[in-house]
């Protein structure tokens, strides 16, 4: 009998068509966030759960699905899955890393390039009627080319944002808790501590993980030691950055600007922001090209599918979990 495998939203075509075919898959009715109770609801007879970043599955949502096995998350981070939860109760947790990189790398640029230029406020100036003539004090931004980059969080997507600014002629700096002589060799970037990396850098871009320790990362103190022509881009995740320290620092002119993605209390975003012209926003794009999207939610049907049909997920999180399920159960 097939696995029963719940998608918390709809899935494009061919990720859906790959479940289906190889289990039994319902959805709620409407391509909307469930809350809480509604995805107890749906979960209580599902062994499999393909869920987004804005699911919160939690001890409390655990056990309310006891034949739950496998919670595929359509994301790179799982901060909103609590993965020691899932693994007392022998649940899988897997991800979709790699796949998002380069787009999210992409996109870092574009709210690099799109803050430093002004170019969103050129757009709204243009709408608005107000370009009646060129100026030559019309809009003035900052370079981009020959400064310096400041990247805090090595990984995948900061080593891909790293390797762009070489085409920017870019100084880069970077902090991470891990040094990397690999890439300070290929890359040419320089490690330096966190602080000197916020006094250096024009452009300071965050690639860290959602983590308690990552928690306001970026507040107050730490936009006070950027340079007052200095700007701050975040693709990665909205908690990283102290919101309201930020908005200050953006009314006060502590920094030059802003590009964000991703917010504090997603989908809310801070009303102080909304009003500082000096911040381009997004709603949480950074990996929404075609190509990535549809990977992304197939890479988590497969690893879905592989926990139910009794084989090793590619991408697990916690792969204890796996070693304990694989031991004769006279071991476990």
């Amino acid at each position: 009998m097939p696995a029963t495998l719940f998608c918390s939203r709809r899935l494009p075509e061919a990720a859906l068509t790959l479940a289906q075919g190889r289990a039994t898959v319902t959805m709620a009715p409407e391509d909307r966030h469930l809350a809480p109770a509604e995805l107890a609801r749906h979960l209580a007879t599902a062994e499999g759960l393909v869920c987004l970043l804005t699911d919160t599955v939690d001890d409390t949502l655990l056990a309310a699905a006891p034949r739950l096995r496998v919670i595929a998350n359509v994301a790179v981070g799982f901060n909103n899955v609590d993965v020691a939860a899932a693994t007392r109760r022998g649940v899988v947790v897997t991800n979709t890393p790699g796949v998002l990189t380069e787009t999210t790398a992409d996109f870092t640029w574009a709210l690099l390039l799109a803050a430093a230029r002004r170019v969103a406020e050129a757009d709204a100036f243009t709408r608005a009627g107000q370009f009646k003539e060129w100026g030559l004090l019309l809009l003035l931004g900052g370079d981009v080319f020959g400064k310096t980059l400041g990247i805090l969080g090595l990984g995948r997507i900061g080593l891909a944002v790293a390797r762009r600014a070489h085409g920017f002629g870019m100084r880069i700096l970077y902090h991470d808790a891990i040094r990397d002589p690999r890439a300070e060799r290929e890359l040419g970037v320089i490690y330096q501590d966190k602080d000197t990396v916020l006094r250096e850098a024009d452009f300071v871009t965050l690639h860290l993980p959602l983590l308690s320790e990552t928690r306001h990362y970026i507040g107050g103190p730490e936009l006070r030691a950027m340079k007052r022509t200095a700007y701050l881009v975040n693709a990665a995740r909205g908690p990283i950055v102290d919101e309201a320290a930020l908005v200050h620092a953006l009314q006060e002119g502590w920094i030059a600007g802003a590009g964000l993605d991703v917010y504090e209390d997603e989908p809310r975003v801070h009303p102080g922001l909304l009003a500082c012209r000096n911040a381009v926003l997004a709603p949480h794009i950074a990996s929404a090209s075609v190509e990535t999207r549809h990977l992304m939610a197939r890479i988590a049907v497969q690893n879905a599918l592989a926990v139910l049909e009794g084989r090793r997920p590619a991408n697990p999180v916690n792969p204890e979990v796996l070693e304990r399920l694989s031991r004769p159960a006279s071991a476990r």
